[in-house]
């Protein structure tokens, strides 16, 4: 059984890689999906750390996306509180998949550099595409301003860094369809190296 890590930056199209992959029968654990369930569960700890994003109706999650963006230390804060929670349902979803015969699993990881978890895969796979149309796709799907885009992007690793230290790039520059031959062809490549 291998475990790989998947990322992307901002926009990149790492989500809809993982959708298609999903659609090929591979076990994807979605490391946000956790965080937002950590957030609910969490939230006590959330909101005594960031008072200012709390209100009646529990956590503002935009006033936080913006408070933790523009402030590197506010970042780690809610990294720390996170993060746990999210590795430790990672690790139990994946015990699961492999325990159900999965040959390969992939962890959808938006930060796995930046954490330092690339060395837990037998590989990475990184979707990457332009800064103009990572932005592009950043404001049609969360709303984000340039000025925002620009901040998340920036709290990234370089996406040309993030490539060296990859063993797969998928460029997702085109349409869907081209994506989804793409995703194919890594995913029969990897298959036949079982």
């Amino acid at each position: 059984m291998r475990q790989i890590g998947l990322t992307g930056s901002i926009g990149s199209g790492k989500s809809t890689v993982a959708a298609m992959l999903h659609e090929l029968g591979v076990p994807v654990l979605d490391a946000d999906k956790f965080a937002r369930e950590g957030a609910t569960l969490l939230q006590g700890e959330i909101c005594a750390a960031f008072p200012e994003v709390c209100g009646q109706a529990g956590i503002d999650r935009a006033a936080l996306g913006r408070r933790v963006f523009a402030d590197q230390e506010a970042r780690k804060r809610l990294e720390a509180i996170l993060h746990p929670y999210v590795r430790g349902r990672m690790a139990e979803e994946s015990q699961k998949a492999a325990a159900s015969g999965a040959n390969i699993i992939v962890q959808d990881i938006p930060l796995l550099f930046e954490t330092g978890r690339e060395g837990l895969f037998q590989g990475v796979l990184l979707v990457v595409a332009s800064t103009e149309l990572r932005m592009e796709r950043a404001k049609l799907r969360n709303g984000l301003s340039e000025a925002d885009f620009r901040a998340r992007d920036a709290a990234q690793m370089p996406q040309e860094e993030k490539i060296g230290k990859s063993t797969w790039v998928i460029s997702n520059d085109g349409d869907l369809e081209q994506l989804r031959s793409h995703v194919q062809n890594w995913y029969e490549g990897v298959s036949r190296c079982e």
